[in-house]
């Protein structure tokens, strides 16, 4: 047993000289637990381990998450090395893999406390739309530029004589952006506008076109919409399968490894460089020659304040979870839609991203319309987003909100009673990673070398992950960026 000493603190961890580990290419290695140890204190060696040793990190409230606090490693634990390690296995994480694989010759180990699609990536309704972003905001490019990767995925699966709906539920449903008050109406039409003019093809819908458009939907004289003939959605769960299964096919060269059911207990760095060069899980210390991303969603910001809780490093990432309820019917024939629908406030719900100030997140609960047709025929109507903690119970006053206020936009809706659909329908919940300023978090932390953050999109992380995805691996490639980084830096907003 051997112990360091720093600033009157002990911290104990136990040698073992070699263990054999299969490595990044498939063959033996050994790995020395020596080279490294746990952020368990606040120095390391002689060197602070600290970005501003002037500034008081401050506390944050934790979630239940499943990551424990910063524990010692022994040499009871599996040693592995990859060139990258990925912590989170949703469509952000999945997608950081999938790049890295396909555009290098890296090895890539994905670690999660559960499964895939276990928090938000699998509650979500799907879509990949650009009728709801705006030309010229700090997120626009990213947008743009994942879109276009989802379409050439499609395409790509086109290629191969593969059906896109039937391999990750791909659909160009077109998607309309409903509007009904004279301010949304004016919303609408210099939508349309900006769209137009950043080359999407874009209609502004007038009260007839749409009842065209959409003979189902509540058309006053008023109503107005905002149309996206080429806007697709796909299904959440068929695309992390089709995606997961394309990584798998590296298993076998030695380049994947996937530990599940294995939580996250604490970084470890070198004692020789300084670096970060590993993560320690419940049962494994995998060991990163390259890069560490942490793609935990809105579990990202309790993880890293918990593996750094010891340390001097000032690092607040404010990302809280954001719970969201989608209804979904099987089997439902009672209405037809032609189009994915959103209701233009659904664009208010920014309003609480641009003023997070001015409102107290415990009793916020916002509902607007959406409405959309999945890949096997089910009606999915939402949303909701709401500041309840890790809460993830389903609260039936809130379905029946979504309920109601899709009633309002197809009148259908109102002859049914919802209690009548109990025995096919279902309910999804997921946590969404909230920014307050609504930016995702992207890109390398300032004072730990090697280690990348890639989180808080959240409702956006299916249609941004291509996008994130590539970013990122540009990043830990050194690779030209394909769009701007700097609005969704770590420094300045967490640091």
């Amino acid at each position: 047993m051997t112990s360091i000493s720093s600033n009157n603190q002990s911290t104990n961890f136990t040698l073992q000289e070699s263990v054999n580990v299969w490595g990044s290419r498939g063959r033996r290695q050994s790995c020395r637990t020596s080279a490294a140890f746990a952020f368990k204190s606040s120095f390391f060696g002689k060197k602070p381990l600290s970005l501003s040793v002037n500034k008081t990190r401050p506390g944050r409230a934790l979630g239940p998450t499943g990551y424990s606090r910063l524990n010692p490693i022994t040499a009871s634990s599996r040693c592995h090395t990859f060139d990258v390690i990925i912590i989170g296995a949703g469509i952000i994480g999945l997608t950081i893999a999938r790049q890295l694989l396909v555009g290098s010759d890296l090895s890539v180990a994905v670690v999660d406390k559960v499964v895939p699609c276990s928090g938000a990536t699998g509650a979500g309704q799907g879509y990949i739309w650009m009728v709801h972003r705006t030309p010229g905001s700090e997120i626009w490019d990213l947008a743009l530029r994942s879109n276009k990767l989802w379409k050439m995925l499609a395409d790509s699966l086109r290629d191969q004589g593969l059906d896109p709906l039937q391999v990750i539920g791909w659909k160009q449903t077109g998607s309309l952006l409903i509007g009904r008050t004279p301010e949304e109406l004016v919303m609408l039409k210099e939508r349309v506008k900006q769209l137009c003019e950043a080359g999407l093809r874009a209609e502004y819908l007038s009260s007839s076109d749409l009842l065209q458009a959409e003979p189902e939907l509540m058309v006053g004289e008023d109503s107005r919409a905002a149309f996206l003939p080429y806007d697709s959605q796909l299904d959440a769960m068929l695309a992390v399968a089709y995606i997961e299964k394309g990584n798998r096919h590296f298993a076998s060269k030695g380049r994947y490894a996937e530990f599940y059911h294995d939580p996250v207990t604490c970084l470890l760095r070198s004692n020789s460089t300084g670096e970060v060069e590993a993560v320690q899980t419940s049962k494994n210390t995998l060991y990163s020659k390259k890069a560490i991303v942490v793609a935990a969603g809105c579990w990202s910001g309790s993880l890293m304040h918990d593996l750094l809780r010891e340390t001097e490093i000032v690092l607040d990432i404010p990302v809280k979870p954001r719970k969201g309820h989608l209804l979904v019917l099987e089997n439902f024939n009672s209405l037809k839609l032609n189009h994915a629908s959103m209701e233009a406030g659904y664009v208010g719900h920014h309003d609480l991203t641009l003023h997070p100030g001015q409102v107290n997140h415990g009793q916020i609960l916002s509902i607007s319309m959406t409405a959309t047709t999945d890949v096997i025929g089910n009606l999915v109507l939402g949303s909701s987003r709401q500041f309840a903690g890790f809460n993830t119970e389903v609260e039936q006053t809130i379905i029946d909100r979504i309920w109601k206020r899709a009633a309002e936009f197809y009148p259908k809706l109102r002859d049914l009673c919802l209690a009548d659909f109990i025995s096919n329908r279902k309910v999804r919940i997921g946590l969404r990673p909230y920014m307050p300023d609504g930016k995702p978090v992207i890109g390398p932390v300032p004072g730990l070398s090697k280690v990348f953050l890639a989180t808080g999109h959240e409702g956006l992380g299916l249609s941004l992950a291509l996008g994130t995805a590539e970013l990122v691996a540009d990043m830990v490639l050194t690779n030209p960026l394909k769009v701007d980084s700097a609005p969704f830096a770590v420094q300045g907003r967490c640091c």
